[in-house]
């Protein structure tokens, strides 16, 4: 598995921004250059954990633009799945963000996230720096999901490029 202080791997994906095939667009690990990248995979669309993770990230998504962050969610799915499941699932549709579609297992193999009997990709956050440099790995098992406040909050410590003391909050002093 790719860790901190290694570089995201080189993809070209499909994007899914909204319910439609006119909202696919291809993304690519330059799309985002200059900016922090927050990069979270769920196993598969129409599950139960992962809506959860979704709407949870996509309600911070002022406060990680505000940092001038971008999520990136991302599945083994296909395009036309993340669409079907955004207009299917009415608390997913209006997901402020985009959503890759990883059908190929490129994105998900590189980074080593491939839960290695179900096939799919486990619940991997990778927060990447402006120069595509990886600064931080969770991955939880198929079953846990995760608090999107502490990749806000991790993500706040990661731009003080401080030291940052135990459940530091931003506005907290640094060491």
């Amino acid at each position: 598995m790719l860790t901190v202080g290694d570089t995201l791997p080189e993809f070209n994906l499909t994007g899914v921004s909204g319910k439609t095939p006119d909202s696919f667009a291809p993304v690519t690990d330059k799309s985002y250059e200059g900016k922090w990248k927050i990069l979270f995979f769920w196993p598969k669309d129409f599950t139960f954990v992962c809506p959860t993770e979704i709407v949870g990230y996509g309600e911070l998504n002022g406060e990680f633009e505000d940092r001038d962050a971008v999520l990136l969610g991302c599945s083994t799915d296909t395009d036309f799945v993340h669409a079907a499941w955004r207009t299917h699932h009415e608390d997913l549709g209006d997901s402020p963000f985009v959503w890759l579609a990883d059908e190929k297992k490129e994105l998900s193999a590189a980074l080593g996230v491939l839960a290695k009997d179900a096939g799919v990709a486990l619940r991997a956050t990778f927060i990447v720096d402006p120069d595509n440099i990886i600064r931080h790995v969770q991955v939880n098992d198929l079953n846990v999901g995760r608090n999107p406040q502490e990749a806000l909050r991790i993500l706040d410590a990661l731009q003080t490029d401080e030291l940052c003391p135990c459940n530091w909050n931003q506005g907290d002093a640094t060491l």
